[in-house]
């Protein structure tokens, strides 16, 4: 073996010896389905048929260390034992390691707000983050904003239920850490896949089309929660630049209800109104954008949860990840129309996961006419790079070619050199 192409997840570069087991360094080759019991205090992960779009592998992001996802044909290939480089902005891997081979993280931008496109067209990278730290790395690496703080990931040490003293204290942190960006603060996103310690199991089925997010704002402890949620809001309004985003919507009318409810309880403690937005993670409420975009001040597309709907698939299941694929047409088919709905006014709306950074892609978002995006801050260097590379016409004419191709291998053709397709 001398370097392969595989797919990048984590940008960065590392090198060193390959190995199976949890001793912590070195370079881990491990499955997805190891990920939860994985210590991340190693200089880099090869992970065999990760599903880029799992809560697992999206948490991998936050460790800090390169990342490429490989098949298990070329995972055999491997040579465990042996010193390895990797690379997670481009997708190599090389044995033995070569001379020049370097070990990096993306260097941090200078805060300038916006990047632009290569003919000056303003496109804004903004953080999505799950502690104070990740808030503190946007801030270095040249956010825009918060663009998404998920706020399900906060909870006492105890494990007890967070009252509103608990939630002022840890969001203004956030807060403090990202200063003075904007920051969009999701309301509590609870799933089975992140289901919080004060909360049982029963509460929340394991189902990916289930009982989540808003849908169980009426029940006994996320209520608690969810009010607590806003009347910690209400206290730091006065203090920093704040918006609020509801999760997991499936209809405008929804979205109304809720507004209303987090109105009344921010009037009812003489706090300032907040702007409020929706998360579009539902083909039903995807296909109102235009209709959610009249009553929303904005709107957030969670595309890791859409395209599991879209293409009925748990994200969370590495045997279904190739139904998840970033090159299928339908999937941009989709997003196109979502950003006629939008229209004049797509400007208010942005696109959040891993689905900008897959290769080749995110001139095609540009393309649609999409120009915010919500992303793990270590990403945000490069993204800003590829960004500067972008022209609009350019870019436009390409979305157009792969929005009426056939199939998944045109479009790799499309967006992939020959090496990575």
């Amino acid at each position: 073996m001398t370097e392969i192409s595989v797919t990048p997840y984590a940008p960065g570069q590392a090198h060193g010896r390959l190995t199976r087991d949890g001793v912590d360094g070195g370079i881990r080759l491990v499955h997805q389905e190891e990920l939860s019991g994985v210590s991340t205090r190693h200089a880099g992960f090869i992970v065999v048929e990760g599903a880029p779009f799992s809560h697992w592998m999206i948490l991998l992001l936050g460790a800090g260390v390169p990342v490429v996802v490989v098949d298990a044909a070329t995972a055999a290939t491997l040579p465990v034992g042996k010193a390895v480089w990797i690379d997670g902005t481009h997708g190599r891997i090389c044995s033995p390691v070569p001379p020049a081979a370097t070990v990096e993280q993306p260097a941090a931008l200078a805060r300038t707000g916006a990047v632009t496109s290569a003919d000056g067209q303003p496109v804004q990278l903004r953080g999505s983050v799950s502690s104070i730290e990740g808030a503190r790395l946007a801030a270095i690496h040249g956010a825009a904003a918060l663009g998404v703080v998920h706020t399900e990931y906060f909870n006492p040490p105890d494990g007890s239920l967070p009252d509103a003293a608990f939630y002022a204290e840890a969001l203004g942190a956030v807060c403090r850490a990202a200063a003075p960006l904007p920051v969009t603060l999701r309301l509590l996103d609870i799933a089975a896949s992140k289901r919080p310690p004060w909360l049982e199991s029963s509460a929340v089925p394991a189902s990916p089309l289930g009982l989540q997010g808003v849908r169980l704002y009426h029940s006994g402890r996320v209520q608690q929660a969810f009010a607590a949620e806003i009347a910690a809001a209400g206290r730091l309004a006065d203090q920093y630049p704040l918006r609020l985003l509801i999760p997991y919507l499936t209809t405008p009318e929804e979205f109304d209800h809720w507004r209303a409810e987090i109105e009344t309880r921010l009037t009812a403690a003489a706090a300032p109104l907040l702007p409020v937005g929706a998360m579009v993670e539902t083909p039903a409420l995807a296909l109102m954008l235009d209709r959610l975009l009249e009553r929303a001040d904005f709107a957030s597309v969670g595309l890791s949860d859409l395209m599991q709907c879209l293409f009925a698939a748990d994200r969370d299941l590495p045997d279904l990840g190739a139904y998840l694929d970033p090159y299928a047409p339908a999937l941009y088919r989709f997003l196109r129309g979502m950003a006629t709905a939008a229209g004049a006014h797509v400007d208010r709306v942005q696109l959040c996961g891993v689905l900008p950074w897959m290769p080749g892609v995110l001139p095609v978002l540009l393309g649609l006419g999409f120009r915010a995006f919500a992303v793990n801050p270590r990403l945000i260097p490069e993204l800003a790079r590829r960004t500067e590379l972008v022209s609009i016409p350019a870019a436009t004419d390409l979305a157009t070619a792969v929005c009426t191709a056939g199939d998944a291998a045109t479009v790799r053709a499309l967006l992939l050199p020959p090496s990575a397709g």
